[in-house]
């Protein structure tokens, strides 16, 4: 018998011992292993093997079995569900409060790098609409159900593209906002922030993140999208995604290149508008120069 196999066969051995004698006992063994003990264990060397203990590996029909109910094994694509998946954007992301006509209003935005740490992107409509910015303007991210984990961040300043601040043009429905500190603290010092993408094309798969407050959602919960971006072939210039995600995820981040263990990713653009006449899709503004300038100005100030 071969070093391996001898191996493999004491092994084996130790195997069905342990566990014929948990299956009586298995109560005492998540007691024997106390915190102490385990920092302690010494890990186990691997095998020492030698070329002729090797086998070739028998190859069949390819089989893949997707993982369940893991951080990050989010389906894709997705047209509107809650986000599972944990990672930086449960922090980064956020829902937005402001005074509207004088009414209470909210949509949702997200903190992206910034050379000030303070900078929030969220739709121009959520900054300013109908001729009128908004006031008592907070970002509260990581909202959830009532809950503000990592308080509530008030505006210094709202800004807008400059076709959103003249004319309200959808093409440049882009939005930012730089908050004031919270107990002496910046804001990405405090959340994080994701990376942010200008000028990088069309057609990206991508994922949005907002907090829809109409039916059939209730605001109470991070709902994100994802799925193979188009480009709109109708009224706009902006990017397309099959969702289904209603009022109140304005303002919410879309994000390319996004890795779903870690949550990150560049942000390319913001729930924005849907066709009446086109439902179960969303559209979001083109990051091009205008958005990068607003950008820029924004996390200057």
């Amino acid at each position: 018998m071969s070093a391996v196999a001898a191996t493999g066969a004491l092994v084996a051995g130790m195997l069905l011992q342990t566990g014929s004698a948990s299956a009586s006992a298995a109560p005492s063994a998540e007691d024997f292993w106390t915190a102490e003990r385990m920092r302690a264990a010494e890990p186990l060397d691997l095998l020492p093997v030698s070329p002729g203990d090797l086998s070739k590996v028998k190859e069949g029909v390819e089989k893949l079995v997707p993982p369940t109910g893991l951080p990050g094994a989010e389906a894709f694509p997705e047209q509107g569900g809650p986000w599972t998946g944990g990672g930086k954007v449960t922090s980064t992301a956020g829902r937005v409060f402001f005074t509207y006509q004088g009414r209470q209003a909210s949509c949702s935005g997200n903190a992206v790098t910034s050379a000030n740490k303070s900078t929030v992107l969220t739709a121009g409509h959520c900054v300013k609409m109908d001729g009128a910015w908004h006031t008592n303007w907070v970002f509260v991210p990581g909202y959830n159900d009532g809950q503000a984990p990592h308080g509530k961040w008030t505006a210094a300043k709202t800004l807008s593209t400059p076709q959103w601040t003249a004319s309200e043009d959808i093409n440049y429905d882009v939005g930012a906002a730089v908050v004031n500190p919270l107990d002496g603290k910046k804001l990405t010092d405090v959340v994080g922030a994701q990376g942010v993408a200008f000028n990088s094309g069309y057609n990206k798969k991508m994922y949005a993140f907002g907090w829809p407050a109409a039916d059939p959602y209730d605001g109470s919960e991070l709902i994100h999208c994802s799925g193979n971006s188009i480009r709109d072939f109708l009224l706009s210039n902006d990017h397309g995604l099959s969702c289904d995600m209603t009022g109140g995820s304005s303002g919410g981040p879309w994000f390319q290149d996004f890795d779903e263990s870690t949550g990150t990713g560049l942000q390319a653009s913001v729930n924005s508008f849907g066709y009446n006449f086109l439902p179960g899709y969303m559209f979001g503004p083109y990051f091009g120069e205008d958005a990068k300038n607003l950008y820029e100005k924004a996390q200057a100030s």
